[in-house]
């Protein structure tokens, strides 16, 4: 015989019969149970639990502790040592701050709100130009909301949030938990100076710049250092004395006289240019007396210059 079959000889299972539902006889059913497990002896070698050996252990317990001394930090009169870089709370330099808007955008809660107006700065250097700057007006953080993530302070260019480990701030309102740029100066007192720079690295940019000799200052226009300003010379009048004006492009082309064998240089054999007339539409043919008036023609007219001769009249 099986084990199970055993155990149900030992201990047989009472059958309960179905109860009919709704009036309608039903067919007996047998409801079948899984066997009870066997109790097992402990293995040897292992004590047997119970209620006194958790009880001596307790005691014990209880004993190592009365011979001890008690650290009980006596809170508020004595306050607690925390790390350096603990985040109690955002600490603010308002002179750093710019109103660039990145704390504020980046801050996934939209825990802190920024008001500023621009206005005018007179220019540094002599013949400069204004500039215009942010002026911050307000710079508020409700603690209520913020969940002490660090996103502004990483974020901020311009190093104008710190964390400082003041933790007492804590209000009977929560309304009150909004600080204002004021309460937020105050805190930077408590923000301990950053840990000290590798010997190896660079130096700061910063440091680099304010090193630099600063750029020399241009005398006023004004003053007798200044140099005289340039004057471009006026033309002179194409009647006078000077050198004639300068024609337009065209009747310059059509003045220059056409080029001879002599002129062209006897190593090449590049054929005289032809003379470019100076309007090609059809002019009415004048006679020659007329043509060039005398006096008014340039000594060195070539015959781009002389109009054709007339067929019946001659030159």
């Amino acid at each position: 015989m099986t084990e199970r079959t055993q155990a149900e000889q030992v201990n047989p299972e009472p059958v309960e019969p179905v109860q009919p539902v709704g009036g309608e006889a039903q067919p007996e059913e047998t409801r079948v149970t899984a066997p009870r497990p066997k109790e097992t002896a402990p293995a040897p070698g292992t004590k047997p639990s119970g209620i006194l050996p958790g009880l001596v252990k307790g005691l014990a317990a209880t004993a190592r502790t009365l011979t001890r001394h008690a650290h009980t930090a006596e809170y508020p009169d004595v306050m607690p040592k925390l790390p350096p870089r603990t985040r109690g709370v955002i600490a603010l330099t308002e002179e750093n701050c710019t109103s660039c808007m990145l704390c504020a955008r980046e801050c996934p809660d939209w825990c802190i709100y920024i008001d500023s107006h621009k206005e005018e700065l007179p220019p540094t250097t002599p013949g400069g130009r204004a500039r215009q700057r942010n002026v911050l007006d307000r710079f508020a953080i409700d603690f209520s909301l913020c969940m002490y993530c660090g996103i502004c302070v990483e974020v901020c260019p311009f190093d104008a949030l710190w964390w400082s480990p003041e933790f007492e701030y804590a209000e009977l309102d929560i309304r009150e938990l909004i600080h204002e740029k004021d309460r937020l100066g105050a805190w930077m007192a408590t923000v301990p100076p950053p840990a000290a720079l590798d010997p190896a690295s660079a130096e700061p940019a910063e440091l680099v710049a304010a090193s630099k000799p600063p750029r020399p200052v241009r005398p006023a226009a004004g003053e007798d250092e200044a140099a005289p300003a340039r004057v471009r010379p006026a033309r002179p009048a194409p009647g006078e004395g000077g050198p004639p004006a300068a024609r337009p492009r065209r009747e310059a082309r059509a003045a220059t006289p056409a080029a001879t064998p002599t002129d062209t240089p006897t190593d090449t054999a590049t054929p005289p240019t032809a003379p470019i007339p100076t309007d090609p539409a059809p002019t009415a043919v004048l006679p020659a007396a007329d043509a060039t008036p005398s006096g008014d023609a340039p000594a060195d007219a070539g015959p781009a210059d002389n109009p054709p001769a007339d067929k019946d009249g001659g030159a």
